[in-house]
């Protein structure tokens, strides 16, 4: 009787004590998926850095704009020029309605969407941004072609017709302002980032 309450008190099948389960896959082996979507994750960060580096350009480069030209139309028109490096640079407040450094009068709507358009694409470039130099040349393009375009619109002698508040003048050379030498800027920035091969996502490509 005692030998079959001992047979009965063995267990079938004994389990080692502290054991733990088999894992499904290879010991240390993470799933898959984990990798592609780390690498997912630090991609999208990256890509929004990239996008707050854009629109940081852009504010600076329009504020700048934007003050200098309140404090020209303030202090500056209707006066005589400032001579800032004798006869070779002068600050001289003139209204401009063409395009960039005083070309095309005629066509002041036509550069209004064109300035409108470039925004949007812009905008909507900025989704497949992954390059900092990048960021920065559309920054300066963007920042500049809201500037003129806030003229555009709300300066006279109407909207969409307004005239662009131009001050900076070097001599034998057209008259400018802080939106042109931002585009500028920026458009010498995306040829010599394409003549290098660095694409906006960040991809090079080499000849």
């Amino acid at each position: 009787m005692a030998e079959a309450e001992r047979t009965i008190d063995t267990p079938d099948s004994p389990e080692p004590t502290g054991a733990t389960p088999a894992p499904d896959g290879p010991v240390g082996q993470p799933p898959a998926a984990s990798g592609t979507a780390a690498d997912g994750a630090e991609g999208a960060s990256r890509g929004k850095r990239r996008i707050a580096v854009l629109f940081a350009v852009a504010v600076f480069a329009y504020a700048l704009d934007l003050g200098s030209k309140l404090l020209v139309v303030a202090e500056l028109e209707h006066h005589p020029p400032i001579e800032v490096i004798g006869e070779w640079l002068r600050f001289e407040a003139l209204r401009n309605p063409g395009a960039a450094f005083g070309f095309g009068e005629a066509f002041t709507v036509i550069f209004t969407v064109i300035a409108a358009a470039v925004i949007v694409v812009i905008v909507r470039l900025a989704r497949k941004l992954y390059s900092v130099p990048w960021a920065i040349a559309l920054g300066l393009l963007l920042g500049g072609a809201l500037g003129n375009l806030t003229d555009r619109i709300f300066r006279s002698p109407g909207v969409f017709k307004g005239a662009v508040v131009d001050f900076i003048a070097p001599k034998g050379f057209a008259v400018f302002n802080l939106a042109d030498s931002a585009i500028v800027c920026g458009g010498i920035l995306i040829v010599l980032l394409s003549f290098r091969g660095l694409d906006p996502d960040g991809t090079v490509h080499k000849d």
